[in-house]
């Protein structure tokens, strides 16, 4: 068992119960996001035994993020949510660095890997735009079209969290499931957990493969396109121009510290 995990794993659960912040953006950071989406992928085959140690702890890392995290990251949007959104903005600008080494960009990347990284940087960045009123949390039994939609909903969030720069939590704010997923967790509604998480396993059994393909055969496209989505998320965390510009200048430098220290230690 890869016990380490367990800390990278309640920073990727951290991330994600952010909207605007993706986990697999944490997985990059901390240089493990081709295992992760090799394990995910192989989990489901035969050789499912290597993958176990890997996966197992990192899973316990968020779960106990989630739990522990929530209430903290909740109150910190309520109290200092500028200053919040900054630091997660440093970290990160501070990624992108790590991205271009990877890619060897100034090597690899042509014409058609900048149009890539345009495009997917421009289609995330186009999110901040977007109208992310949240409803109510659905009360009481479920009709059998929400229980479609929580499905659906963990679906579409779990391919997202393994993709750098576009945020789970996000997507459920834009379907507007966000409220109802987060209750169901802090009430622990068996049921709801069910359906999302059948969702989440199914998402992640594609999403892995497909992604996993696609590094394996266009490395550089690919680099590009996650390195354009992870610079499209910059313009969907940025809150504005800051209220308490010292704060929200401290939080910012301690985010790209965060991330060059991490690199640093994973690298």
């Amino acid at each position: 068992m890869e016990w380490r995990n367990i800390y990278r794993g309640m920073l990727m659960g951290a991330s994600d119960v952010v909207p605007g912040v993706s986990g697999g953006t944490i997985a990059v950071l901390l240089g493990i996001y081709d295992r992760l989406i090799e394990a995910i992928s192989g989990v489901f085959s035969r050789e499912w035994k290597k993958y176990i140690g890997f996966l197992i702890p990192l899973g316990i890392g968020v779960g106990i993020s989630i739990v522990s995290l929530s209430k903290l990251i909740e109150y910190l949007f309520e109290h200092h949510e500028q200053a919040t959104l900054y630091f997660f903005l440093g970290l990160i600008i501070g990624v992108i660095p790590f991205l271009l080494h990877q890619a060897n960009y100034k090597e690899n990347f042509k014409g058609s890997h900048m149009v890539f990284l345009l495009v997917f940087a421009a289609l995330v960045a186009s999110m901040a735009f977007l109208e992310t009123g949240e409803p109510e949390a659905w009360e009481g039994s479920l009709s059998t079209g929400q229980m479609l939609a929580l499905f659906f909903s963990g679906w579409m969030a779990s391919m997202a969290m393994i993709l750098p720069g576009i945020s789970g939590s996000f997507l459920l704010l834009l379907v507007g499931v966000y409220e109802t997923a987060i209750q169901a967790v802090s009430q622990l509604q068996i049921g709801r957990i069910a359906l999302i998480g059948a969702g989440v396993a199914v998402g992640l059994l594609i999403s892995s493969k497909a992604i996993r393909y696609l590094f394996k055969r266009f490395p550089s496209h690919t680099y590009a396109t996650v390195i354009g989505l992870v610079i499209g998320s910059v313009f969907v965390v940025f809150p504005g121009m800051p209220g308490d510009l010292i704060l929200c200048l401290i939080t910012f430098i301690g985010g790209l510290l965060v991330a060059y220290l991490l690199g640093k230690v994973e690298y």
